[in-house]
């Protein structure tokens, strides 16, 4: 593939994909909260629900592009049609709801009730729909495109592009949203058709940007034993490394999914950060910046050891968020946790690339996104469930009450993170062992 295309195509799909999915994994639970009233449960719901869809599309697509050898076809047509699936999200209007019930005229408790739990109902069963479509284009056949074109020279960099692009993701629409009023029905009416509208484009302009990097899968006797290889035992014993990697990776991401959910509501309910924008935007800019070079120190020295670092630095964050609610200090805590999560994702998202078999990445693609997605967005929103069931709750002007984020999120995302020590022990004796053999 011509380089310069290359680096342009994983800019590109890389930046709008995470637009998408920045507006669904922080933005939804904005526009249920504001909207629709929505409780830490079913919050909690619409993660958990997504997580499925997003697996079981990643593991059927995954092992089908494998199968034809196709990646180009599924991103392109994929974000075409994820684009068009964001578009719909701009007629969930809570008056347009309230309008087609028979008693719209009431103003009663009872129909903004009814309302509010349409409105959230609908908004999970888009979300999944929405994730299909963006889970074939993105987590499926993208990751496989980049596992494809890339090698042990540059995936580091690469990764470290890749991983800083959600916090370049949230800084545009952070600042693309920053003068609109979240509790206006029309600002996410906008938000949603320009959103869907550049995915769109996206999936356009891939006609003309790339390559396809798969052959035919001509060595598996059926579309089904690709989907399960990478489940079978004798597969899982002749790559321990990959499978050790996927085990932290799943750890890791529980811990972000702990507060994640919940991270701008605690910074606009909580903490009453009406400018949380302005405060966090030199911080994304920062974490953005401090990725991109930590995917060329993973070229340098390896996984294990620009693994712990990554580690460390989120867990201050965690500890800042915890501790302090001045405003400078919850920026650098806000900074630190940044860092951390987004250099961690490129050494796990570079280690899973590297020990991915050459040829069968989008078979893999079904494991990676079941320990990035799956368990980490089914646990981690139940645990930060559970965490905010005391949470102290306000009464709004229409007489439902909302929940108030707490701090102690960021104290349970520490603690669920520390199992990962574990791991990394367990890594490091296997790689001592090895260096024996040798």
């Amino acid at each position: 593939m011509n380089r310069k295309r290359f680096w342009i195509a994983l800019f590109v799909f890389s930046l709008i994909g995470q637009v998408a999915w920045v507006v669904e994994n922080m933005y939804f639970n904005v526009f249920i909260y504001n909207m629709f009233r929505a409780t830490p449960d079913q919050i909690a719901l619409m993660v958990q629900a997504s997580a499925v869809a997003a697996t079981l599309t990643t593991l059927f697509i995954g092992a089908l592009s494998d199968r034809l050898g196709k990646r180009k076809a599924f991103i392109t047509i994929g974000y075409i049609l994820w684009g068009v699936s964001i578009l719909c999200f701009a007629f969930l209007r809570v008056d347009w709801i309230r309008a087609l019930l028979p008693d719209a005229a009431q103003d009663c408790a009872d129909a903004v009730a009814k309302a509010n739990l349409i409105g959230v109902t609908l908004v999970i069963v888009f979300d999944c729909i929405m994730t299909f479509f963006g889970s074939t284009a993105n987590d499926a056949c993208f990751n496989a495109w980049l596992t494809d074109s890339t090698d042990e020279t540059n995936r580091g960099k690469a990764e470290g592009i890749s991983a800083m692009m959600p916090l370049v993701a949230i800084l545009v629409v952070f600042g693309g949203t920053m003068w609109t009023k979240k509790d206006d029905p029309t600002h996410w009416t906008i938000l949603y058709l320009i959103i869907g509208g550049i995915v769109l484009v996206a999936g356009v302009l891939g006609f003309f940007l790339l390559d396809e990097t798969a052959e035919p899968d001509r060595q598996t006797t059926g579309y089904f034993e690709t989907l399960f290889y990478g489940f079978r035992p004798r597969v899982i014993r002749s790559h321990p490394d990959l499978y050790l990697s996927l085990i932290g990776f799943t750890i890791f991401g529980i811990s972000i999914q702990v507060f994640m959910p919940y991270l701008i509501l605690y910074y606009q309910v909580a903490l009453g950060l009406d400018n949380y924008v302005l405060i966090m935007a030199p911080a994304i800019v920062l974490a953005a910046v401090a990725t991109a070079f930590y995917g060329r120190v993973y070229d340098r020295i390896g996984y294990g050891r620009s693994l712990i670092p990554a580690l460390c630095v989120l867990l201050l964050g965690y500890t800042f968020l915890f501790l302090f609610r001045n405003t400078a200090l919850v920026f650098i805590g806000s900074l630190l946790m940044m860092c951390g999560y987004l250099c961690g994702m490129a050494v796990y998202g570079a280690r899973v690339r590297d020990c991915t078999p050459v040829g069968m990445a989008g078979r893999f693609q079904g494991l990676r996104i079941i320990a990035q997605v799956l368990i980490p967005g089914v646990i981690g929103p139940w645990i930060g469930r559970l965490v905010l069931r005391s949470a102290e709750t306000v009464l709004n002007e229409d007489h439902t009450v909302s929940f108030i984020p707490n701090a102690n999120i960021f104290l349970w995302a520490g603690v669920v993170l520390l199992p990962i020590a574990a791991v990394i022990a367990i890594e490091r004796i296997r790689a001592g062992k090895e260096r024996q053999r040798v």
